[in-house]
């Protein structure tokens, strides 16, 4: 049974860092299109970053230029860097793997959320 289970979130005060990490079981991962969502309780889920099999990788504007997505492919893990973070930045950080169909990336699996609290 595939599986993603992300860790590493937490709060930190502004201007600091986290590293998001999304395990990957019963799924190679690297086949999939990866993304970070996030999302804030009474708001529309935001995808933050995707990366693809190629490793070509895009971000929300809102993020660009702060948060990196990688991953390793040995460990079958994503990972999420996020710098220079802002009160704005707090959220349920999930990730998930999916497909690229016609009508565009469909997301078949999903982890469970880390919760991500930035203080001012």
């Amino acid at each position: 049974q595939a599986q993603l289970a992300e860790s590493g979130g937490g709060s930190v005060q502004a201007g600091g860092s986290l590293r998001l990490s999304c395990a990957a079981s019963g799924l190679v991962a690297t086949r999939y299109w990866l993304a970070w969502f996030r999302q804030v309780p009474g708001k529309e889920r935001e995808r933050v970053a995707l990366i693809g099999p190629s490793d070509t990788a895009t971000y929300a504007d809102s993020v660009k230029g702060r948060f990196t997505i990688s991953k390793d492919n040995a460990k079958n893990t994503l990972y999420l860097q996020m710098n220079s973070l802002k009160p704005e930045d707090t959220a349920m950080y999930t990730c998930a793997a999916g497909i690229l169909t016609m009508g565009g990336i469909r997301y078949n699996y999903w982890g469970q959320g880390t919760q991500v609290t930035v203080s001012s």
